[in-house]
């Protein structure tokens, strides 16, 4: 695919999860109150990147087989929504470190959306079972924006290996909306192009590209979070990394199902591999899912 630049620049703007109807933060909290255990640990402070620790890599990038497969694509307390299959678009691929050519995944968003804070749970879960991340820092979403300082990552200083697929990432904007990371020329073809009502319809008459969008080699795309980041109020980093070992965690629900969802889009990518993951029931239940 040639980069040509596109003309029309992606504006970072926050849109909603991928949702028709959101669960009332009420709801959810009550939900949570039944399966949470509430511990006092530390506070999260908007715009304050600091290296994650390795008892959080850890918990992020290791979370239990058994987990993955008991929640499948079960959440009662927030709606999970797939990424969206694509038809008869060219699939995009990159150089790996090693040269060879691999699936590209690109996620493009800012560290002020709290959209982009649920999005980066499920997708850093879900690519470490293909590969792994270094250099994460941690990072909270804009204190005065819906869901404010939800604790969630930033993946400006992050690198990514895998020998199955390329990741890339931009973060457009900092916690205050300065300019922090420009998309490449393909990068703007490839927002500009995919993250329009086209291809998702709830975006007629949205004169932006919303965020967070992620594209799957041109075969999956997700335009807006997955889930809605209400259910990670009132929650610190190390609770929600710490409950990723519980299935039962509503929390967990919505990040593990949707890890599930794009673990099963990339494993069509990737032809399969690897088994151990793709062969997985939590995969095999999204995959069926999206008719995959």
């Amino acid at each position: 695919m040639a980069t040509v630049q596109n003309k029309k620049k992606p504006v970072a703007k926050s849109r909603p999860s991928g949702l028709l109807t959101w669960i009332a933060v009420g709801a959810v909290v009550a939900v949570l109150a039944a399966f949470v255990i509430i511990k006092v640990t530390t506070t999260t402070k908007a715009g304050s990147a600091t290296a994650v620790s390795a008892t959080i890599a850890n918990e992020i990038g290791n979370v239990p087989t058994s987990v993955f497969n008991t929640v499948g694509i079960t959440s009662p307390a927030v709606t999970v929504t797939p990424p969206t299959a694509t038809k008869g678009e060219p699939r995009l691929s990159a150089a790996s470190a090693s040269g060879a050519k691999l699936p590209q995944v690109i996620y493009y968003g800012a560290e002020f959306c709290p959209y982009c804070a649920a999005q980066r749970w499920a997708t850093i879960v879900a690519l470490s079972r293909f590969g792994k991340f270094t250099g994460l820092q941690t990072m909270a979403s804009s204190p005065t924006d819906t869901a404010p300082n939800t604790p969630t990552f930033t993946f400006v200083k992050a690198t990514y290996s895998s020998k199955y697929l390329v990741f890339t990432s931009v973060e457009s904007q900092d916690v205050n909306h300065n300019a922090l990371q420009t998309p490449t020329a393909l990068e703007n073809k490839l927002i500009a192009k995919y993250d329009t009502s086209k291809y998702f319809p709830s975006l007629a008459g949205i004169n932006y590209n919303p965020i967070p969008f992620m594209d799957f080699a041109n075969q999956f795309l997700v335009s807006g979070a997955s889930f809605d980041p209400g259910v990670l109020s009132g929650q610190t980093r190390e609770q929600i990394a710490g409950g990723l070992k519980t299935a039962t965690s509503p929390i967990t629900q919505a990040i593990a199902a949707s890890a599930n969802y794009q673990s099963a889009a990339i494993c069509k990518l990737t032809g399969g591999k690897p088994g151990k993951v793709c062969s997985s029931k939590g995969v095999m239940a999204a995959a069926k899912k999206m008719g995959i």
